[in-house]
C-alpha cells in the first residue's frame, strides 16, 4: 500500500460521505472518478478497487436522501438522450447475441443513468460551476502533464489517456483535449486573479502540445477546425490568434519526422491500410444498417457482417467513426437519435450565446454556451474517425449547456448572489 492510495482513499471516503448528506458532493465525486480515474494512477489496491462504483453509490443514494432535487427532463436534448437510451436497449435486446453485449450495454447505461442524476441534482450557479470546474479540471491536469512530457522528450513519445478508460488510446485521449481547450478558456474568462488566468493560459497550451503530441492524425483535422471555431466565437480574438500562434511555433519546430511522416498520409489515404480498414468498416455499418432495422446491437464488429459486406477486406476493426458505430450498432434511427440530441445541444448553447450576454449576471453563461459550440465542433470532427459515440464527455457537456440554460431561463440568478470567482 502506497502513500498514494492513502491520500487518494482518504479523498474518496471522505467525499462519499459528505456526499450521504449534499447530493451533489456525490454527483462531482463520479464526475471526477469517471472523467479523470485518479485511482488508476496508484500503485496498490486502489488501482483496481471498484471506486467509480462506490462513488455512483453514494450520489445514487444521496439522490434517494435529499429534498432538493427535481425532474432531469429540463430540455429538448434530455429528452431525445432518453429516447436514445430507449432505442439502444431495445437494439441491444434485439441483437443476435444478448450476454455477449450486456458488458457494453451495462457501462453505456451507467453513464447515461449518472447523467440523469447529474440533472436531477444540480440546480444552482454554484452547483453548475462546481461541476464545470470538476469536469474540465480533471482532463485538464492529465493534458497539461501529457503537454509537458511532450515537449521534455521533444515529442519522440506518444501521449497516452489514462488506463482502462474511454481515452486510453493516444486517439481518443487527443479529441478529449481537444473538446477541453475552449472549455478551459471559459474557465479563464471567470476568474479575475491574474495567476489564475495566466495559469490556464499555460493549461491551454499544453493540452494543444499533448493533443499533437498524441501523433492523432483525426486530431490534426479536429484542431485545426476547432481552432477556427474557436478564434471566430472568442470575445478576444487577438489573444486567441496569439495563442494559436504560440502553439504553432512552440510546436512545429520540434516535431520530429516520424510525426511528420504520419500527417503525410492522411493525403494518401488510398495507400494506408489503417484508413482503408476504416473505409471498409463504415461501408460494413452502412450495410448492416439497411438490413438490420435495430442494428446489430452494441456492436456490429462480427466477422460474418465483415465477411458479407466488406469490399476491401473480411479482416473485423472498429468503426472509428461516432456516426458510423451508432449506424451500424442502432441502426438509422438511432443515428437520427444520436445526430438529433447534439444539434439540439449545439442550438440550446448557441441560445445561451445570443440570450444571455445582456445581463452581467448571466455573462458567464453566454460565455459558456459559445465555448461549448467551439467544443461540439472538435467532437462532431474528431469523434467522424474515432469510436467514441458513448463517451461520457459530451454527454456531461450537454448537461451544463441544458442546465445553464434552464438556470437562466427561469431567472434564479435574481435571487443568487454567491459569487464563484476564485
Amino acid at each position: 500500500m502506497s502513500l498514494r492510495d492513502i491520500v487518494l482513499g482518504i479523498i474518496i471516503l471522505v467525499a462519499g460521505l459528505y456526499a450521504l448528506r449534499r447530493a451533489w458532493i456525490g454527483v462531482l465525486l463520479w464526475t471526477w472518478i469517471s472523467t479523470m480515474n485518479p485511482h488508476r494512477f496508484a500503485w496498490g489496491f486502489l488501482a483496481s478497487a471498484p471506486v467509480a462504483a462506490f462513488s455512483a453509490g453514494v450520489a445514487l443514494l444521496g439522490l434517494a436522501f435529499t429534498k432538493e432535487r427535481r425532474s432531469p427532463f429540463i430540455g429538448l436534448p434530455v429528452t431525445i438522450l432518453a429516447l436514445f437510451v430507449v432505442w439502444m436497449t431495445i437494439s441491444w435486446l434485439m441483437s443476435r447475441d444478448i450476454s455477449e453485449e450486456y458488458w457494453t450495454w451495462n457501462r453505456s447505461a451507467k453513464i447515461y443513468l449518472m447523467i440523469f442524476v447529474t440533472l436531477a441534482v444540480l440546480q444552482t450557479k454554484e452547483h453548475i460551476m462546481a461541476f464545470a470546474w470538476v469536469l474540465i479540471g480533471s482532463l485538464a491536469v492529465l493534458g497539461a502533464k501529457g503537454g509537458f512530457f511532450t515537449l521534455i522528450t521533444l515529442g519522440n513519445y506518444r501521449v497516452w489517456g489514462p488506463p482502462d478508460s474511454f481515452i486510453a488510446g493516444n486517439n481518443e485521449f487527443a479529441l478529449a483535449l481537444i473538446m477541453i481547450i475552449p472549455l478551459v478558456y471559459f474557465l479563464q474568462l471567470q476568474v479575475t486573479r491574474k495567476m489564475w488566468r495566466h495559469t490556464l493560459s499555460v493549461v491551454m497550451l499544453l493540452c494543444a502540445v499533448a493533443a499533437l503530441g498524441s501523433y492523432s492524425r483525426g486530431a490534426l483535422v479536429a484542431i485545426v477546425a476547432m481552432g477556427c471555431v474557436f478564434w471566430w466565437r472568442s470575445p478576444k480574438k487577438g489573444e486567441v490568434a496569439v495563442f494559436i500562434f504560440l502553439i504553432a511555433i512552440v510546436m512545429i519546430p520540434m516535431l520530429p519526422e516520424e510525426w511528420w511522416g504520419r500527417m503525410d498520409t492522411i493525403s494518401e489515404y488510398q495507400t494506408d491500410a489503417s484508413a482503408m480498414g476504416r473505409i471498409n468498416a463504415w461501408g460494413v455499418a452502412w450495410e448492416v444498417a439497411k438490413h438490420h432495422f435495430f442494428g446489430a446491437g452494441m456492436s456490429y464488429q462480427y466477422p460474418d457482417y465483415f465477411l458479407l459486406y466488406g469490399k476491401y477486406e473480411a479482416i473485423v476493426r472498429a468503426a472509428h467513426s461516432i456516426y458510423f458505430e451508432i449506424l451500424g450498432n442502432h441502426g438509422f434511427i438511432g443515428l437520427f437519435l444520436f445526430l438529433l440530441l447534439w444539434i439540439t445541444t449545439y442550438r440550446d448553447a448557441g441560445w445561451l450565446r445570443k440570450n444571455a450576454h445582456n445581463e452581467p449576471h448571466t455573462l458567464w453563461a453566454a460565455q459558456l454556451g459559445a465555448m461549448a459550440q467551439v467544443s461540439l465542433v472538435g467532437y462532431a470532427v474528431g469523434g467522424a474517425f474515432l469510436s467514441l459515440g458513448y463517451f461520457d464527455l459530451p454527454y456531461n457537456l450537454m448537461v451544463l449547456v441544458v442546465m445553464t440554460k434552464k438556470w437562466v431561463t427561469s431567472k434564479t440568478w435574481q435571487c443568487e448572489k454567491v459569487s464563484h470567482k476564485p
